[in-house]
């Protein structure tokens, strides 16, 4: 294989050393197929009844019981934490309410 890189369509194939060895196969692999089965098995597996928006509140839920009730150092840690984009800004009004 040449260590110079693909040859753009329309350009006149480069000379290969003669020392050079040949590439064993050339393999091209479209998962697009699989990908669109794992979505429709994801989706047949939550159910007709998921309710993406219900399943967010109850996420945002989560995260104000997990976040209530902290001491002044752990308040003090958190918002650190949120300064430095490790944990993200929450109450803002960054998202659709």
């Amino acid at each position: 294989m040449s260590s110079q890189g693909p040859v753009p369509p329309g350009e006149p194939a480069r000379p290969v050393p003669p020392d050079t060895p040949a590439p064993l196969a050339d393999f091209h692999f479209g998962l697009d197929a699989h990908e669109m089965l794992r979505r429709t098995h994801v989706l047949a597996a939550l159910g007709s009844d998921w309710d993406p928006v219900a399943a967010m509140r109850g996420e945002e839920e989560a995260y104000d019981l997990l976040y209530s009730g902290l001491s002044a150092e752990q308040q003090r840690i958190h918002d650190e934490l949120v300064a430095a984009g490790v944990l993200p800004r929450r109450g803002g009004g960054d998202a659709a309410a």
